[in-house]
């Protein structure tokens, strides 16, 4: 079969690839009919997850037709279409039972790397380096899923396979991000980055009760379909004094809530990007962590911080003595999608979640090249690159 493969840095190809497996009586194979590119997908792209084999196939965030399962899968059969959380977990051990999926015990069947680096291993993700599986990634005709009757679930016929394409990952991240930060009514909300996953946070932001939210961006195009699609208020940080306008915006006292979705390769118009962007090419810090200083920063005291940008290792001048001094409450988390997804799918199913507009730019598998250098580097105004093996 054709798929999308990692070949080095900054560096992909379209590649003829062994045919998936059943490997395990839980498992399903799954024929992929859409597959998305993924703003933490650059972060592989880029080398800042040195745990990456060329050959890899890529790609986390999918939907397909299901076309053969295992002797222990329940609730699905042949022919259903379902969306996958990208994240891999078994259902059944204690952090799974918490509804911490992303933190399985046995979701990552290579956890050597992780409790070195973190202490602990998280769970698997699809197409996301050695470090989280080594599991094949969804930019290919086919899929191995396991634990299908825990990652799997069934789209509502009135739902398009664009919409709930995005119940893969972006939407159940984003509204982690929203649900776990514990906006309360009436809350002001900001939200750095306004890629799919920031646009979904502010949106369930919205949902869940805030009297205000805005998005932060530097990109014009993406803060005005935050602004048309989902009518939020927006802030372009090259050209606003951001923690200004966030004190106007919020009695002076600075936003309830802040939401962090950008991750390990933010951006700054200040001195403060040049020093983090050498460090990191340098590899004396992993990540550049400037927005999630600013959330920091600007939070209001007593308010509450949520991370959901990726993040792999080490950061230089963290402000622990604002997280501290502040009172401040911080969070963090990989998707626990198995939580939200069905919850999602029926909010999409009565249009009160709309995503399809994040697809920006539809092609075939064969492009897939050409769609993440478009997603990389911004060109034509693209959004995210939708693969259609």
């Amino acid at each position: 079969m054709k798929a999308v493969c990692w070949e080095g840095v900054n560096e992909v190809a379209v590649e003829q690839v062994p045919d998936p497996q059943l490997l395990n009586a839980q498992d399903a194979i799954v024929k992929v009919r859409r597959t998305v590119t993924c703003g933490s997908d650059l972060h592989l792209l880029g080398g800042y997850i040195p745990f990456m084999k060329r050959g890899d196939v890529l790609g986390h965030e999918f939907l397909g037709e299901i076309v053969e399962v295992g002797s222990e899968v329940r609730k699905h059969k042949v022919g259903d279409r379902v969306v996958v959380c990208s994240f891999i977990s078994c259902g059944r051990c204690w952090y799974c039972e918490q509804g911490l999926f992303s933190c399985c015990d046995n979701g990552n069947t290579n956890p050597a790397i992780t409790e070195t680096l973190w202490g602990f291993a998280p769970g698997g993700c699809y197409g996301y380096s050695h470090a989280l599986g080594g599991f094949a990634g969804s930019h290919a005709e086919y899929i191995r899923v396991p634990f299908a009757d825990q990652g799997a679930f069934t789209v509502p016929d009135g739902v398009s396979d664009e919409r709930a394409l995005f119940a893969s990952d972006s939407a159940p991240t984003g509204w982690m991000g929203a649900d776990m930060a514990g906006i309360r009514p009436d809350d002001v909300v900001a939200v750095w980055g306004c890629g799919a996953v920031g646009q979904m946070a502010a949106r369930a932001a919205m949902l869940l009760g805030a009297g205000r939210v805005i998005v932060i961006d530097r990109y014009d195009y993406r803060l005005q379909m935050a602004e048309r699609v989902l009518g939020v208020e927006t802030l372009n940080y090259e050209r606003t004094d951001v923690g200004a306008e966030l004190l106007e915006r919020s009695g002076g006292r600075g936003p309830d809530v802040c939401i962090e979705a950008v991750g390990m390769e933010a951006h700054s118009p200040g001195p403060q990007f040049i020093y983090d962007q050498i460090k990191q090419q340098l590899r004396i810090e992993s990540d550049r962590p400037i927005a999630v200083r600013d959330a920091i920063y600007n939070c209001r005291k007593g308010g509450s911080v949520f991370i959901l940008g990726v993040f792999g290792g080490l950061v230089d001048k963290f402000p622990l003595g604002a997280v501290m001094n502040k009172g401040l409450t911080l969070r963090s988390a990989q998707q626990h999608g198995q939580r939200y997804i069905p919850m999602l799918l029926e909010r999409m199913a009565r249009d009160e979640l709309i995503t399809e507009h994040l697809a920006t730019h539809v092609m075939p598998l064969s492009e897939a090249p050409r769609g993440y250098q478009m997603f990389q580097k911004k060109e034509d105004e693209c959004v995210r690159a939708v693969f259609t093996p």
